[in-house]
């Protein structure tokens, strides 16, 4: 009986090449954009999931209301990772110790200088307790962690070993960090794997050495500066920790309410948003992905479901014949489904070549480094399952359907399918439409966010403006004569020093002034020192007073405000007036415009700049019209003068600025790909479709033809029904994807606004699209000659 099946699959797929190939090529376009998308989700699943008893692992998260919005059952105004260090001794008392197993405290990670007596490099690293690679279950290849409990001694990982010393094996090696404080290698771990989120963190220096005393010490938990790790002790819940601790430092905040909140780690990576929100993130772009995804398979059964049934009638005598001679309809049903089967493992087998070859492009396009599953036995058991049910839910229609035929009427010939079978068909056709039409739309808008963000007014000239860190005490040391020398190089128009990156100001505290209002003592200004040629080097316009002077000492105690700042403070002129930033005065002497630093889609933050110089990044800018080689040419000499023993690290500043931006170009990159993607899977069954629609017409327009009717006439007859299918799914489209996308801005505090032209130009594109597939078929037909055409019929 297989057998039987099998031969009766195989001759109809022969029969109908032109049919069969629209069907499998479709199906398998469907199936590999699933099964890349599969991968990728999968993918983003797995992050942080292999961490060795990850479910006992927590992050100590901090909650914050104004001062007197201490309603929990509103939203806080900030959520972040960023926690008091003061917290720390309070985890280790007795009290607290039936709660975590361990905890660890970390500094933020950033880039530092690693030198040996004849190398040195530049790594991500951070300062820790040598607790943070227990909880974390780090695998050590030699050493200890406990070795970090010695103030002078760091762990590496293995790649970071071997970029210093050439081996592995570098227990009791020696660097500088910074160049100016010796750690000795305490353990070498295993790189972290790539779906962990901690893979880029290369070394931890001790958290018990005298330059972090300061955080150690720290019992102001109004100065947030730290994170906090833990492992849960044995049946204790995250809930019931977050219980315990909550109120800890309720009682010491005096300018807000503030409370903590422990979040088990591993979902910190899908579900925490820079934006400071628990409950979205990344899974918000998982979900649509998937979806996506899955509507595109749909796509494909659509097209194999409407061709199917399209083609029932010339299989009716086929039915009529076999169940006339005994056989029944179940066996009729496995017949039909196994063709469908059959024909979607074979799409299966194309889709998986597909999605091999295409799936470095993908990476190169989700910015992920993804490799095809070829050995994950679960990956083709689901794949596999999934491929069954595909095909037999593209069948199951057509397998009812024409398996239902009565032989007597279909053998008289006498059987006509009937205006009411063509139902079916409209519906499915209809909704690939409306698929198509909401990809196109949500494309459209996701790019058109972008844009908005993008257009915003940055407030500086990021042309020609490169960001160096200054990463040792030789270059601060040497500013002026620093400066002079990239002066002399003749490529550099001016240089200045910062305590921030332009593209993150993510310092903030409280200031204090006079006449301040209750609201704003719950207020933070993002805090930046700069020396006085901060200014003219990048380009900030002054609105209200001055800039500040090289030819003013005093400019040391003064500084400057941006916009919302200046309204902020609340003086009618902020010119003149004292502010007080842990507890030193600064005179303001001018009011910046707003510039965008920190997220573009949210409002600027106040912020305020002081003159008192900044110790972590030079900012430099190229003279215009020199060419970027030659400029980095001239200028690492300089650099390599003052700091012979790092290498010359530098980045573009819009370059950086764009990087911002990446998650949402992503998203559109990849929307604009699968919208490709599913309007030809739907062209490929549309073309179908008109094919056999023509065939069933033949008769029709040959009389038409006789009767004097013109080629643009029958070609407008064939095409109106497919325009008004296309007319139908405007109207469910249009409003759903309204709905979705206007949920989706909502998110962003700063979005653009959904015009009309977005929804016109998406369905006069789909309509011109629709046309232009189904004119072949219609302009074809309406050139076949009528004779032929009514001899034939």
């Amino acid at each position: 009986m297989f057998k039987n099946h099998l031969l009766l699959a195989l001759r109809q797929l022969r029969k109908n090449r032109g049919y069969s190939f629209i069907n499998i090529f479709g199906l398998a376009t469907g199936m590999a954009i699933a099964l890349i998308i599969g991968i990728w989700a999968f993918d983003e699943l797995s992050i942080d999931q292999d961490i060795p008893n990850g479910d006992r692992v927590v992050e100590i998260m901090q909650n914050q209301w104004p001062k007197g919005r201490n309603d929990e059952n509103t939203p806080p105004t900030y959520v972040g990772t960023t926690v008091s260090a003061a917290l720390n001794p309070w985890l280790q008392k007795g009290e607290y110790q039936d709660i975590f197993a361990q905890t660890a405290m970390t500094l933020w990670e950033g880039q530092h200088l690693l030198v040996t007596d004849n190398k040195s490099i530049t790594r991500t690293g951070t300062s820790a307790e040598f607790t943070f690679p227990l909880i974390f279950g780090y695998r050590f290849l030699s050493g200890t962690a406990q070795s970090m409990r010695d103030p002078n001694t760091a762990l590496i990982s293995r790649s970071t070993a071997i970029a210093l010393y050439g081996t592995e094996n570098a227990v009791g090696k020696t660097f500088k960090y910074e160049n100016r404080r010796h750690f000795t290698v305490g353990g070498v771990y295993a790189n972290q794997p790539s779906n962990s989120s901690l893979r880029d963190c290369d070394f931890f220096i001790s958290m018990a050495n005298e330059e972090t005393s300061w955080v150690r010490n720290a019992d102001n938990f109004e100065d947030h500066n730290c994170r906090i790790f833990a492992r849960l002790a044995d049946n204790v819940t995250a809930e019931q920790a977050t219980a315990r601790i909550k109120n800890i430092c309720s009682p010491f905040v005096k300018f807000a309410y503030e409370n903590y909140k422990v979040l088990p780690f591993q979902s910190l990576y899908l579900h925490y948003d820079d934006s400071n929100s628990i409950g979205e993130g990344r899974i918000v772009y998982v979900r649509m992905l998937t979806i996506i995804g899955g509507f595109i398979l749909l796509l494909a059964c659509i097209n194999f479901m409407n061709l199917a049934t399209a083609r029932s009638e010339k299989r009716a005598k086929e039915v009529g014949i076999r169940k006339t001679v005994g056989s029944p309809r179940s066996h009729l049903i496995a017949q039909f489904l196994g063709e469908s089967v059959l024909l979607a493992f074979l799409s299966f087998v194309i889709a998986i070549v597909l999605a091999a070859f295409t799936l470095p492009w993908f990476n190169q396009l989700a910015g992920k480094a993804m490799s095809f599953p070829w050995t994950n036995p679960l990956f083709w058991g689901l794949s596999l399952l999934c491929t069954l049910l595909t095909g037999m839910l593209a069948g199951s229609y057509p397998a009812f359907y024409l398996s239902s035929f009565r032989p007597v009427t279909v053998l008289k010939g006498a059987f006509k399918v009937g205006k009411g079978a063509a139902n079916p068909r409209k519906i499915l056709a209809v909704t690939q439409f409306t698929i198509s039409l909401t990809l196109i739309i949500g494309t459209i808008v996701v790019f058109r966010q972008i844009q908005f963000a993008k257009s915003q007014p940055l407030g500086y000239d990021q042309a020609g403006l490169i960001t160096v860190p200054d990463n040792t005490n030789e270059l601060d040391t040497h500013y002026e004569a620093l400066r002079q020398g990239l002066l002399n190089t003749g490529v550099v128009a001016n240089i200045a020093n910062s305590s921030a990156n332009l593209n993150g100001f993510y310092q903030n505290n409280l200031l204090e002034w006079e006449g301040m209002s209750e609201e704003a003592k719950n207020l933070t200004f993002r805090d930046i020192s700069v020396n006085a040629d901060f200014g003219p080097t990048i380009g900030w316009r002054i609105i209200n007073g001055r800039d500040f002077s090289r030819a003013l000492p005093t400019d040391s105690m003064a500084a400057i405000v941006n916009e919302t700042g200046a309204r902020i403070l609340g003086f009618k002129d902020p010119i003149g007036k004292t502010v007080k930033h842990w507890g030193k005065s600064y005179t303001i002497i001018g009011v910046a415009k707003n510039m965008i630093s920190n997220n573009p889609y949210y409002p600027v933050q106040p912020a305020i700049f002081m003159g008192q110089g900044g110790h972590s990044v030079f900012l430099i800018r190229i003279k215009p019209g020199t060419s970027v080689h030659a400029a980095v040419a001239a200028m690492e000499p300089v650099f390599k003068q003052f700091n012979p023993a790092s290498p010359f690290i530098y980045s573009f500043v819009d370059e950086e600025f764009q990087k911002k931006f990446n998650t949402e170009a992503r998203i559109g990159n990849l929307a604009t790909v699968f919208s490709g993607l599913a309007i030809l899977i739907s062209c490929l069954g549309l073309f179908g479709l008109a094919s056999f629609v023509a065939e069933q017409r033949t008769k029709e327009i040959g009389v038409r033809k006789v009767l004097g009717a013109r080629v643009t006439g029958l070609w407008a007859l064939l095409s109106f029904d497919f325009i008004k299918l296309v007319a139908v799914s405007m109207l469910i489209a249009m409003p759903f994807s309204y709905y979705c996308m206007d949920q989706w801005l909502q998110s962003y505090v700063l979005h653009t606004s959904l015009s009309a032209w977005i929804f016109v130009v998406a369905g006069v594109g789909l309509l011109l699209i629709t046309i232009t597939t189904v004119s072949y078929q219609a302009v074809r037909a309406a050139l076949m000659n009528p004779v032929k055409s009514l001899r034939s019929e």
